[in-house]
């Protein structure tokens, strides 16, 4: 895959945000570039001038693992960064072959992914791909996120609503952190998967449609994200501050299974509960009638297996 550019502009950017200060290096008074200067990454990573701007120009097909490992040192990448720039290389590898992943339009949970969601009763609980799309749910995760399933088009992107949904201004308090973490994560998916074309659509229909996503995606900047708090302002029982937990699923590479909690006895425990409730007057009956189908289909199923 011909991603330079892509490699380019991710070195450049990392290279502009570092100061000759801390790397210890003299500040100096005469200097033309933002942050450091080609040769004085190439002499902290321990490589040649001629390398490292050949690197930086996009060939970074066959460098080495210790080279990247030396060229994430010299510019202070951080975990995510580093993984970064290694999914990079090997994108460009000419070895490398697409991960398999499965279009959100054909995938199904198996039934024992949604036991396992309903299980969870009191937070969301909620499968995602790496762009970001709902592919299944519990009844508290489709009530929490009930403005993102309202956009058209199928299945329902947090990344989309966040973007392309005026809405997404009330339901984020914190409108702008969760926009830069929004794409960092698509940024961080598309140097690991950079054959999908679902995820390459999305981000150019995104572009296209908000200023405010290309002005984010420009700055190159990409996210673990596995653990931590955030705060969200609900349309039905306002806000809620909830710890997350993210967990990829080995069953099913390219996936996340994510988990909201409210601190127990808290104010947003009491929301959560009337949450519940409300998503049990809205969607219950819905999902009985489905689980009735589906046992249904399971019946028939057997009988037509009978001697």
């Amino acid at each position: 895959m011909d991603n330079r550019a892509e490699v380019r502009e991710f070195l450049t950017s990392r290279r502009a945000r570092i100061t000759p200060g801390q790397v210890g290096l003299p500040q100096g008074g005469n200097r033309r570039v933002a942050g450091l200067r080609r040769s004085e990454v190439a002499t902290l990573a321990g490589v040649s001038v001629e390398y490292y701007t050949k690197l930086e120009r996009g060939s970074i097909r066959g460098a080495s693992p210790e080279v990247l490992d030396a060229v994430a040192r010299a510019l202070h990448l951080d975990e995510a960064e580093r993984a970064h720039l290694f999914d990079l290389a090997h994108a460009a590898s000419p070895v490398a072959r697409p991960p398999r992943r499965r279009s959100p339009r054909s995938w199904q949970p198996h039934r024992s992914l949604q036991w396992t969601l309903d299980a969870v009763t009191s937070g969301p609980a909620f499968v995602r791909n790496g762009r970001m799309d709902l592919l299944a749910t519990n009844s508290l995760a489709r009530a929490f996120y009930c403005d993102t399933f309202d956009m058209p088009g199928q299945p329902p992107n947090i990344a989309r609503f966040t973007f392309l949904d005026e809405r997404a201004d009330q339901f984020y308090p914190d409108w702008e952190k969760f926009a830069d973490v929004t794409v960092a994560i698509l940024r961080t998916e598309a140097g690991r998967d950079p054959h999908n074309k679902d995820l390459h659509d999305l981000i150019g229909e995104l572009s296209t449609r908000s200023a405010e996503f290309r002005r984010r995606w420009g700055a190159h900047d990409v996210r673990h994200h596995g653990t931590g708090f955030k705060t969200f302002h609900h349309p039905v029982v306002g806000e809620l501050t909830l710890a997350y937990e993210g967990l990829a699923m080995d069953a099913e590479p390219g996936l996340t299974l994510t988990i909201y909690a409210a601190e127990p006895a808290s104010p947003s425990a009491e929301r959560m509960q009337l949450l519940a409730s409300w998503a049990a007057s809205e969607y219950g009956q819905d999902r009985l009638s489905e689980e009735a189908q589906g046992a249904g289909r399971e019946a028939r199923s057997g009988r037509e297996g009978l001697p």
